[in-house]
């Protein structure tokens, strides 16, 4: 037995601690997939808001990055960007904008993601918030009078560093009538699928948010659980109790297709570090993430609610994993439950 023989046996014959369940997905992996799955709503983005939904989201990136790689080395601690965590962060982070706002506030919004929600607790896996959504509500309560103005789609926007000069082109989202309790006026759902609405980066196109979550689910990133358990409930909720005297399958369609819910429950709601590990305790988040969602929507202050929704029930995620923990057999919780069911 040559030399090389003799480790690669080594090696087979080594075992090392648990988990020994082996993978080939890696984080850098799993990312590369968010990435494409966001390239159709950035597609859709830039061409109803023009180059500067493109240049918004190279902005937030590249602070995004910048932030991590200077966090990490002021604390002396291992580069991460290689494991474009911090690229999806900056991606997320932009699809929750308008396309007017200035990209001074995109970079501290970047900045706060990265190093007070990510790495001031530990980094990658140990956060208990989605960094971009508490990015953007951090934007949305310091810088309100930029993060809540939107954009009216197709014009050519073309990239200004402070304002974009858009005052006298602002335009009403949907879910500023849903919350008045009534239908848009002049729109209708196919402009919603499409894309012909004002909002968001990310949340204006549900076809190709649509389109990335099935990229998603067919790589086998996410799992459709909270999804469909997340749409499904604001489905049902908005179906049960319209608004207005508003046909029922006309306002839950209007409430399912505006706002940032595809992009919420796709995407954020699914993030694997703030979302429960357990089928039973993904069921109840979901759940819980859409009845808020619908509660705040109807009853809130804002129209939108699903940033909040998320960052709620991601603060309740520990107790879920707990409630919710599979029990190995011979434990001393199967033991007491064997005495109770003689009794």
């Amino acid at each position: 037995m040559n030399e090389t023989e003799n480790k690669v046996l080594t090696n087979r014959l080594s075992v090392g601690s648990s988990p020994h369940i082996g993978s080939v997905d890696s984080v850098p992996g799993i990312m590369l997939d968010v990435i494409i799955a966001l390239i159709p709503s950035l597609a859709a983005a830039i061409w109803f808001f023009g180059p500067r939904a493109l240049t918004l989201v190279l902005v937030t990136v590249a602070s995004t990055v910048g932030f991590e790689a200077l966090y990490r080395k002021c604390m002396k601690q291992p580069m991460t960007a290689g494991d474009l965590s911090a690229v999806v962060t900056g991606m997320l982070l932009a699809m929750c904008l308008p396309a007017n706002t200035p990209y001074w506030v995109a970079a501290i919004g970047g900045a706060f993601a990265i190093i007070v929600v990510k790495q001031l607790f530990g980094g990658l896996g140990k956060n208990f918030l989605n960094p971009a959504l508490a990015g953007r509500v951090f934007l949305f309560s310091s810088f309100p009078a930029f993060i809540s103005v939107y954009t009216q789609p197709g014009k050519a926007y073309w990239p200004s560093v402070w304002h974009a000069a858009m005052d006298a082109q602002s335009a009403a989202t949907p879910m500023g009538s849903l919350h008045a309790g009534r239908l848009p006026d002049g729109l209708s759902l196919q402009q919603l699928l499409v894309g012909e609405q004002a909002g968001c980066l990310g949340e204006v196109a549900a076809l190709m948010l649509i389109a990335g979550g099935i990229y998603l689910v067919l790589r086998k990133v996410i799992s459709p659980r909270i999804p469909l358990f997340y749409i499904g409930t604001v489905a049902v909720l908005t179906f049960l109790f319209p608004l207005g005297g508003v046909a029922r399958t006309d306002w839950m369609l209007y409430n399912l297709l505006s706002g940032g819910l595809l992009l919420g429950a796709i995407f954020m709601a699914t993030d694997y570090v703030t979302s429960p590990v357990t089928p039973t305790g993904r069921t109840v988040y979901a759940i819980g993430c859409g009845a808020l969602t619908v509660f705040l929507r109807y009853f809130g202050i804002y129209p939108e609610a699903v940033s909040f929704s998320i960052l709620v029930m991601n603060i309740l995620v520990w107790a879920l994993d707990k409630a919710f923990m599979p029990h190995r057999f011979g434990t001393p919780w199967f033991q007491k439950k064997a005495k109770e069911a003689k009794k």
